[in-house]
């Protein structure tokens, strides 16, 4: 690299493209100062890489205060990318540089080795109830006035595997492997045997896990608890969680817990947004991210918005209110029975809890009465919900949509009435400020009482209470939410058999904690293939907030940088694909019969077609439209389960070209790969901008309104717009692929009064050059002409 920069040694690739080598630049002079690089760049761009880059120069920088890179991605495909490239730079380091240590987040089923080979009753569905209940006891058996050591239990546990070789035990052979008799019968997790029987443990007859036993014994008592890993960082560079699991299981230590240790320890931690914006997993898991050392990559931030706010959002179920009332009764019957006369054990344990706690007996039973109480007001108002809007709901259940339930005027903020009836029954502010205390300690007293592994619903139900009497009214809105199931165990009339419901805490404007949080790191990267209009994108992420405060954000947008002439882009100035417009899926007008034209002029195309509709029903109407046109294989995309989606994926791979129909708001039209001769055209019809008779719609845009003066086009307009960029997105994936991207709709090609083209990059604006129904077949056949040429 002719005159390198200080950080060519860590880039990944012989060479930076231009605008790459532009971003790291301005990655690395935003942090110096403190500050952040938003970045918009098209596929092609190397965001990966750059900032990796920039991150890693800083973090080597000995007068650099950075310690690690910290990547936060919502998308799958985006963090095996993020491993690629770091393997990429640990590949191309010279030989004096040490490789960059990395280490790839994940949750407990995906490390914990019964869960991944479905042993002593774990699987990835009952992992976090039994983790947490064997660990529990494992740490009751050697903590203070427990009855061993780690030591012992390590000792114990090894000692029963090396028996069984030693006596060559009957059906001995590694779990899951294909040895032969005489072998001992040891737990091996993906081909790597452990020093441990298939089954956990017992002592005493208390049962523990081993693997966690391990790690405790390897804790230094006061020392890093990085110290307990059992392997050297030093040239293993990245570690993702297959690597983990072998490393950790094969010395008889918990995956898990060496993760957590090994997080503030790596260079590099690459994880999804919950690892950096749930209020739990941070207080419990990578709090020791969130300081001013760390560089963070915020990728696909795009969603940083939408996925945010379901964090800081929160609900509780009628079901869990349910569990909760159960609960705290298992807890004060001791109590009664005591008084009545009756002395047990129990009552002296429950007592001995409650007394060491900041919690009174008489909290509990309020905290009890109330839940108990607002189950009943529940249970009034969806009932009086159903029988005014729908009449007949008894007779036809199985006919319910999902429903939600207003607690205030969406438009109005004010008190919800929720909390207005809780007052008037006198269920006042100290009941709904205790219940997370109350349920904290409620939940510790049955993990004592109770010998089962059991994820309680009190803790849980104590948080929300509290965080829904804590939260203003401005910013969250209160509704209760009905969700679609058919639960033939209820009684026939009751509503409980058609829903479940639940009370919803939303909040409404998440710049805050974007923004707070973003505050607490020294600097970053927040880059995405569709972020602009870039004013807007600041705003709603909270960037604005912080270079107010004296933190700097730098600015980038970089275009395709493909070979022009390998793709066509068309705004077709069809009617504009509103609902007023096109009326209901099967009404025959003039604006479906425009769109669907337009949309099998470009499906019959040869080769692998994408097609995006605003929702799911446009999409099962325009697949059954194309179907009666087409002589080439039509797929539908339904609201489904991630198996189905994989699968209709590889069937729309697989074989010749096909048309694969889906809605904009669904999985298919982002972070999915159509790499190659994947996919020849895409088409987007309509702006897929919400239904905005959702009341908690109304309560976004309100609060948009106020807090930014335009929350139509900030909460709805401008996401829309990026999903369909996203989708068109899809098509040029690399410098030799030649496609087609249309969007299908008047609002792309024209300025009106609800156009959506100043929404578009100018580089897009450009591309995009508006065209008429009539000659998008013309424009077609003139790029197919120029591609033979």
């Amino acid at each position: 690299m002719t005159d390198s920069p200080p950080w060519a040694d860590i880039f990944g690739h012989p060479e930076p493209y231009p605008e790459q080598a532009d971003g790291i630049d301005a990655a690395i002079e935003a942090a110096e100062d403190d500050g952040f690089l938003a970045l918009e760049g098209a596929c092609g761009t190397g965001k990966t890489m750059l900032a990796l880059t920039a991150g890693l120069d800083r973090v080597r920088d000995p007068d650099s205060d950075f310690e690690r890179v910290f990547v936060l991605t919502s998308v799958k495909q985006q963090l095996r990318q993020f491993e690629t490239d770091l393997t990429a730079i640990n590949e191309d380091l010279p030989d004096d540089h040490a490789p960059v240590s990395g280490l790839t987040l994940v949750g407990k089923a995906d490390v914990c080795p019964y869960a991944r080979e479905e042993r002593a009753g774990i699987d990835r569905e009952t992992v976090y109830e039994r983790c947490e209940g064997l660990r529990e006891r494992t740490r009751n058996l050697v903590g203070d006035g427990g009855v061993t050591t780690t030591s012992n239990l390590v000792s114990e546990a090894r000692s029963q595997q090396v028996g069984l070789l030693d006596s060559g035990s009957a059906g001995g052979r590694a779990a899951g492997s294909e040895s032969g008799s005489g072998a001992a019968d040891y737990l091996s997790v993906d081909g790597e045997p452990t020093p441990y029987r298939p089954d956990t443990e017992e002592f005493e007859g208390t049962e523990f896990c081993p693997f966690y036993a391990g790690f405790l014994d390897d804790l230094p008592e006061d020392g890093d608890p990085v110290e307990a890993v059992p392997f050297d960082l030093t040239d293993r560079g990245h570690v993702d969680a297959d690597e983990l699991v072998r490393l950790a299981a094969g010395h008889g230590t918990c995956p898990h817990s060496i993760m957590g240790a090994l997080v503030p320890a790596v260079e590099v931690v690459i994880g999804n947004y919950y690892h950096a914006f749930d209020p739990v997993t941070t207080s419990t898991f990578t709090g020791a991210l969130l300081d001013d050392a760390t560089f963070v990559v915020c990728d696909e931030a795009h969603m940083l918005e939408p996925r945010v706010r379901d964090l800081v959002s929160d609900a509780v179920a009628d079901a869990s209110l349910r569990d909760a009332e159960n609960e705290l009764t298992r807890v004060v019957q001791p109590l009664e029975f005591e008084t009545a006369g009756a002395e047990s054990a129990d009552a002296e344990l429950v007592r001995g809890e409650i007394e060491e706690s900041d919690v009174t007996v008489e909290e509990i039973e309020g905290v009890r009465e109330f839940l108990a109480d607002l189950r009943g007001e529940l249970d009034r108002r969806v009932t009086a919900h159903l029988d005014r809007e729908h009449p007949d709901w008894r007779a036809s259940m199985r006919d319910l949509d999902d429903d939600e339930i207003p607690l205030r005027d969406p438009e109005e903020p004010s008190e919800d009435e929720i909390t207005a009836w809780a007052t008037r029954e006198g269920h006042g502010d100290r009941v709904w400020a205790r219940a997370e205390q109350v349920g904290a300690v409620v939940g510790r007293v049955l993990d004592s009482l109770e010998d089962e592994d059991k994820q309680r619903a009190a803790p849980g139900v104590g948080r929300t209470l509290n965080a829904w009497y804590r939260e203003g009214h401005a910013d969250f809105f209160r509704a209760i939410d009905l969700a679609r199931t058919f639960d033939e165990s209820e009684p026939p009339d009751s509503w409980r058999r058609a829903y479940n419901a639940g009370l919803a805490l939303y909040n409404c404007l998440p710049s805050e904690p974007i923004g707070d949080r973003l505050a607490e790191f020294g600097g970053g990267v927040l880059m995405s293939a569709t972020l602009e209009p870039m004013d807007v994108f600041r705003q709603v992420t909270g960037l604005d907030h912080l270079e107010r405060r004296g933190r700097p954000v730098v600015e980038r947008t970089y275009g395709l940088t493909f070979p022009a002439e390998n793709r066509a882009s068309f705004a077709v100035d069809a009617p504009k694909f509103t609902h007023e417009n096109r009326g209901p899926p099967g009404e025959t007008n003039e604006t479906r019969l425009s769109h669907l034209d337009a949309t099998a002029t470009v499906a019959s195309r040869e080769g692998n077609v994408l097609v995006g509709t605003p929702s799911y029903a446009e999409a099962s109407w325009m697949a059954e439209e194309l179907s009666a046109r087409l002589d080439k294989p039509v797929l539908l995309d339904e609201s489904s389960g991630d198996r189905a989606t994989e699968s209709l994926k590889a069937e729309f791979f697989s074989g010749g070209g096909k048309v694969l129909v889906t809605s904009l708001r669904g999985t298919l039209t982002e972070g999915v790969d159509y790499r190659g001769d994947r996919l020849s055209a895409a088409v987007v019809c309509g702006v897929p901008i919400v239904n905005t008779a959702r009341p908690r719609t109304r309560a976004v845009i309100t609060a948009y309104d106020r807090q930014f003066d335009s929350g139509f086009e900030t909460a709805l307009t401008v996401p829309a717009v990026r999903k369909a960029r996203q989708a068109v997105g899809r098509v040029i994936r690399g410098p030799d692929e030649r496609g087609v991207r249309v969007l299908l709709d008047a609002r792309y090609a024209r300025e009106s009064w609800n156009s959506v083209r100043a929404y578009l990059p100018d580089h897009e604006r450009e591309e995009f050059q508006p065209v008429s129904p009539d000659m998008l077949g013309f424009a077609l056949d003139r790029f197919d002409r120029n591609a033979g040429d």
